[in-house]
């Protein structure tokens, strides 16, 4: 199984963190349970073959759709040969791109066709190669911006997320912005479709998984106090709502081909 990420081109670089591309190019592969871990944004997803992976209910995916925060982990089934192409968004980007009130996608997902007229499952269909996928997607990402993006572009919410990205407390947050907390929770339910308070809670398990993958710690209560936690237990607890599992089964089993999607070695 193979990954790749690619950059957006300059237009997007507000809206979109990096495309990219899971592959398996073996038919043979059985059926696999992969781990959807919380990560702050939305994202789309192009699936190749439209009966790759059943949702976190067991359901069949749609062959392309949208999906919004995700406030817990999930699991995915899926194997085979396939090729999946996806968006890593900005967090507010399901208002800019697609005029969403986010909220409505928290924990959901929709098929493209519910967001737009544009055929663009069948354009992507017929592309030839990944780039063409990739030039494809940019293209209509970019259309949708210019529609949207004139009513929807915060200063402070854009200000709030990247404090909260890199750590500071939610109270420094609010005291530079001038704003309630109360007011702050609007813009943010709008707008990325979470909590401030859970957002940053996300933020710093992906600041931890950071730290693991690094191997930059000497223990767990190290990590802990390092981004914050009040101690060790509440690391674990908000590791395992996020994850699935503690970090001590996180780096003995995890196979992460794909950063946030592991498989697991049990």
């Amino acid at each position: 199984m193979s990954y790749q990420i690619i950059p957006p081109p300059p237009a997007l670089k507000n809206y979109v963190r990096n495309f990219w591309v899971l592959e398996n190019p073996t038919a043979n592969v059985s059926q696999k349970s992969f781990t959807v871990m919380s990560n702050g944004s939305p994202g789309l997803i192009f699936q190749e073959n439209p009966a790759l992976f059943t949702g976190f209910e067991g359901e069949r995916l749609p062959q392309l759709f949208v999906f919004g925060q995700a406030r817990k982990y999930g699991q995915l089934q899926g194997g085979g040969n396939f090729r999946t192409v996806g968006v890593n968004f900005e967090p507010t980007a399901l208002k800019q791109v697609f005029g969403l009130n986010a909220h409505e996608l928290t924990d959901q997902h929709t098929c493209i066709s519910h967001l737009t007229k544009a055929s663009l499952c069948e354009q992507l269909l017929h592309c030839t190669s990944v780039q063409q996928q990739v030039t494809c997607l940019s293209q209509f990402l970019i259309t949708q911006t210019q529609q949207y993006n004139n009513n929807n572009n915060n200063p402070q919410l854009q200000y709030a997320t990247a404090a909260l990205q890199q750590g500071k407390r939610l109270p420094d947050v609010l005291h530079q912005l001038n704003l309630s907390e109360r007011s702050l929770e609007r813009l943010f339910l709008a707008h990325i479709g979470i909590t401030p308070i859970l957002y940053a809670r996300i933020c710093r398990f992906q600041a931890s998984l950071s730290l693991l993958r690094q191997g930059k710690f000497r223990s767990l209560t190290d990590i802990a106090y390092s981004l914050g936690y009040f101690d060790q237990s509440h690391f674990i607890r908000d590791f395992k709502l996020f994850s699935g599992v503690s970090p001590r089964i996180y780096q003995r089993k995890a196979i992460e081909r794909m950063p946030g999607f592991p498989e697991w070695d049990l």
